[in-house]
């Protein structure tokens, strides 16, 4: 197959989004596909128009790639492509609705409201300390405060800022930072991941080798198997399509509570992905290879008085 990997982009994750590229790109080409990598910029729908291509494996993360846009994009364009489709890559890149609907469908979140003021005393009073501060629509733990006093708070309400008018305070959850890769209707496995000196993973700590380390299985004991179906159900829900990532926080008496879904989770050489499928006995060019089968048009065409 002809493949364009679409790749960099100009959201934060920009240098992420290189190095799933890159990774992507070496594996397909070792299965003989016939590779493009093609940036996310200015010309990229000339690019993609006149370059033959049979489909398109999107490597991009954050905004402006993860959001919907590229897929509204490739749908106009009439190229399949990996990952899911425009509506659940909107939706899961909004952590507000997110919450929202999952809520609706009776999932535990954490307690947490869309802020529009910088009353870090109030948010201090309703939510405790520490509280989590975030960007609405960002990825990585980019622009990710956790608070641990009002002063913190406020500071992080204008970081949050510098990356989305739109910001989120949410309750902090003590536990066991828990992940799960979903491919298909397939939970692979629940991953802990502790960052090696630092309190909180950040994008320095996700993306720098031997600062985090991988607890896989996660140690969750009898309520295991329910991570793993709460995950997958967080999934279907949010009709995350081939893949996702589902990032949980489990209560030390076993409550697991639903923090977000990644719907174009990291395939580079640190990703947590990669790690989970490697541990259900999925090497990473069949990974890659899976996700490139499942490449899809997820938006019919309507034409009027056609026969359906």
């Amino acid at each position: 197959m002809r493949i364009a990997v679409l790749q960099g982009g100009r959201s934060a994750e920009r240098e992420v989004s290189l190095r799933s590229g890159a990774q992507v790109a070496a594996a397909l080409r070792g299965r003989r596909h016939d590779v493009e990598q093609v940036d996310l910029d200015r010309d990229v729908w000339d690019r993609l128009r006149d370059g033959g291509f049979d489909c398109v494996f999107i490597a991009l993360h954050g905004r402006l790639g993860e959001d919907g846009t590229v897929q509204g994009m490739l749908e106009l364009l009439g190229l399949p492509y990996i990952g899911s489709g425009v509506l659940a890559s909107a939706l899961c890149i909004d952590k507000a609705k997110t919450n929202r609907l999952l809520q609706a469908e009776g999932f535990a979140v954490p307690d947490f409201e869309e802020v529009a003021g910088d009353d870090a005393e109030r948010l201090a009073a309703r939510y405790g300390l520490p509280a989590v501060v975030k960007p609405v629509r960002e990825g990585s733990t980019i622009g990710l405060t956790i608070a641990a006093d009002v002063d913190a708070l406020a500071s992080g309400l204008v970081l949050a800022r510098r990356y989305d008018a739109r910001v989120l305070v949410q309750r902090f959850v003590s536990g066991t930072e828990v992940t799960v890769g979903v491919l298909g209707d397939r939970a692979l496995a629940a991953m802990e991941v502790v960052p090696l000196g630092d309190e909180m993973h950040t994008y320095e700590v996700k993306y720098t080798p031997g600062r985090e380390k991988f607890v896989l299985p996660a140690p969750l004991g009898a309520g295991y198997r329910a991570v793993l179906d709460l995950a997958l159900e967080t999934h279907r829900v949010l009709q995350a399509g081939p893949y996702s990532r589902v990032d949980l926080r489990v209560r030390p008496n076993g409550e697991a509570l639903v923090l977000e879904c990644n719907t174009l989770p990291g395939l580079h050489e640190l990703g947590w992905f990669p790690a989970m499928a490697k541990h259900a006995g999925i090497p990473f060019v069949d990974l890659i290879e899976t996700i490139l089968d499942r490449a899809a048009l997820n938006v019919n065409e309507t034409v009027l008085g056609a026969k359906r």
